[in-house]
């Protein structure tokens, strides 16, 4: 599949098989995932990969739009030990959403289905998942990606919008 196709019929995905996600393409995921750019190359981020049914649960109801019946999860979080100093500190977000799309693009390759729940900046969410997956204090989870085999398929898509772009000649 070429990146462009891959960018278009990624589509966030509510409903899954039961079928499991095989080890090889969690490792795929991941694999994406940390090859994505970090700012001054301090990779902030950890990635915690929830197959666990009732770790699952907790995690469906930790955050408002986290409702999803999917066999796994990938709660993607910021290691703030290893964020950039002071005013640079939040590029941890960045980093940490460059790895998320990786991981929704590297999906659509291997043919799973997922959907980003946020839970920065949500104080709520994170605490909630903060405590179903007993994080230390310096982990911040910034969403949780359910993933796997689609039971919906929602139509590629196109949404460029020639009104927000602006070009400066």
């Amino acid at each position: 599949m070429e990146v462009y196709e891959a960018l278009l019929k990624r589509r966030s995905v509510r409903k899954f098989t039961e079928e499991a996600v095989s080890e090889e393409d969690i490792s795929k995921l991941l694999h994406a995932a940390m090859s994505g750019p970090s700012a001054c190359n301090r990779t902030p981020w950890e990635f915690f990969v929830v197959t666990n049914e009732d770790t699952l649960e907790k995690l469906r109801k930790a955050a408002r739009y986290s409702k999803i019946k999917a066999p796994l999860a990938i709660v993607v979080c910021g290691n703030l030990s290893k964020s950039l100093p002071m005013q640079l500190s939040s590029f941890w977000i960045q980093d940490c959403s460059a790895a998320t799309e990786n991981i929704l693009l590297e999906a659509t390759e291997l043919g799973l289905g997922t959907v980003w729940c946020g839970v920065h900046p949500m104080k709520r969410a994170e605490n909630n998942v903060s405590e179903a997956l007993s994080l230390p204090e310096k982990l911040i989870p910034l969403n949780i990606i359910h993933i796997g085999h689609p039971a919906e398929f929602p139509d590629p898509r196109d949404q460029f919008n020639e009104k927000k772009v602006h070009y400066l000649k």
